[in-house]
């Protein structure tokens, strides 16, 4: 018994260990990251106070930092000149500067390069820094319209949540979501979709957001009598509560808020415990009649939002039932 109680120590102590390297490791990045912008931000600054110099001073600038240091990156002459544009965005907004300063390079040369208004160019750096994007990901998103659809669901949020759980809520869930990476064919049903969601779960988490954690597929709640099957369950880490996916392969219908409804009131009968919030209950529809969607939910008291999806990827049947299953591609052939 005592050997069991000091591994179970150690393990814990190792945990503690390796989760203060960690967190040491991920503000070391940042403090590197903040340190490196805000060198580009001062010789952006050097390099605009000498533009009476022309691009002459810029070609004879670069080689000369490449020579002095070798062994960093950066100092190209279109690199310099970026530097010069970053310092001339921001130069005038010390707010601003302590928000780029968060993102790497690259990210803030995208933001720029594609987002000419500040007030959007802020969501995306924003929503960035909160979901960790990489940049071929924000790349995505901006193309895929991110400010547009965030905040954009149908929901009764406002009068079935606490105001700041209804605002979280609110700027969390999507309309549309953009799940192109899935491959259906079309007239697909509602298993199938499921089955390819399950398939690509990791990047459906990516277009759901930071905080979504899967819970089960499917999820089966029991009354005395009856089996109910939840099509998708999540929780979420920032609203503490659990999300009811329902999927649709139709126009939304009034009567789909009846059975989410249902759904919601059972997760918080059977899985709610005491430090969790109230299920939220998110139904996904491939089209919806704002208004009738805006009627329907002022019938329930739960707290529903309904959003669509798009799907961009299609093909036609014939093919996709000739592709390689994964077990297919898993064979091991020996010759």
């Amino acid at each position: 018994m005592e050997k069991k109680s000091i591994d179970n120590n150690f393990k814990l102590i190792v945990n503690s260990i390796k989760n203060e390297i960690r967190t040491t490791q991920i503000k070391t990045m940042q403090e590197v990251n903040s340190n490196l912008i805000n060198l580009y931000f001062k010789i952006g600054k050097i390099v605009l106070e000498n533009k009476k110099y022309g691009n002459k001073f810029v070609k004879e600038v670069s080689p000369e930092l490449k020579l002095a240091f070798p062994n960093m990156k950066g100092f190209s002459e279109r690199n310099i000149r970026s530097m010069r544009l970053f310092y001339e965005e921001y130069c005038d907004n010390e707010k601003w500067q302590q928000l780029v300063a968060k993102l790497p390079w690259g990210h803030n040369l995208l933001l720029i390069s594609k987002l000419k208004d500040r007030d959007i160019r802020k969501i995306y750096a924003k929503a960035s820094i909160k979901n960790g994007w990489g940049r071929t990901m924000l790349a995505h998103q901006i193309e895929n319209n991110f400010h547009l659809r965030i905040g954009n669901s149908s929901n009764n949020f406002k009068n079935s949540l606490p105001e700041c759980d209804s605002d979280l809520a609110n700027s969390i869930i999507k309309d549309p979501y953009i799940f192109d990476f899935l491959t259906l064919k079309e007239n697909y049903k509602e298993k199938e979709l499921e089955s390819a969601i399950l398939e690509k779960i990791k990047d459906v988490l990516v277009e759901l957001g930071k905080g979504f954690s899967f819970v089960g597929s499917q999820y089966k709640i029991s009354t005395d009598n009856n089996d109910y099957f939840l099509d998708l369950l999540f929780y979420h880490l920032e609203l503490r509560c659990y999300i009811v996916v329902e999927l649709k392969t139709t126009d939304f219908k009034p009567e789909y808020i009846g059975q989410l409804g249902f759904y919601v009131t059972a997760v918080n009968e059977v899985l709610k415990k005491s430090g969790d919030n109230d299920t939220i209950g998110l139904l996904l529809c491939k089209g919806k009649d704002k208004l009738t969607a805006k009627w329907s939910l002022k019938s329930i008291n739960v707290p529903i939002g309904i959003a669509t999806y798009e799907l961009n990827k299609y093909m036609p049947k014939d093919i996709l039932e000739k592709l390689p299953t994964e077990d297919d591609l898993n064979l091991h052939i020996d010759i």
